[in-house]
């Protein structure tokens, strides 16, 4: 089934780039992006990508690799410390404790 009709892209392309993907590096990310890259190609209009990533989902290797499993809850569970700024950066509050 023809997936993407403006690059020409089929179900069993997407499906065969996961699956290089995959045993080529074992821990990647895949995205859409990659996919087009990997069949050397590049979206157009993006009308086909609700269907694209659809197709994507199918795919048994698609996902995620074990050590990047849980890594949002192991960087919740600290002590509160986050990368933001802290409030005193702001000239409207250096100014003020001049």
């Amino acid at each position: 089934m023809i997936v993407c009709s403006c690059q020409t892209i089929s179900d069993t392309d997407i499906h065969f780039a996961i699956n290089w993907m995959r045993s080529s590096d074992p821990e990647t990310i895949i995205t859409p992006g990659k996919v087009y890259r990997a069949l050397g190609k590049k979206p157009e209009c993006g009308g086909c990508m609700k269907l694209f990533v659809s197709t994507m989902r199918k795919s048994d290797k698609l996902e995620v690799p074990a050590i990047l499993r849980g890594m949002k809850e192991a960087g919740s569970q600290g002590n509160g410390h986050h990368e933001r700024r802290q409030k005193s950066h702001r000239i409207s509050q250096q100014s003020t404790a001049r």
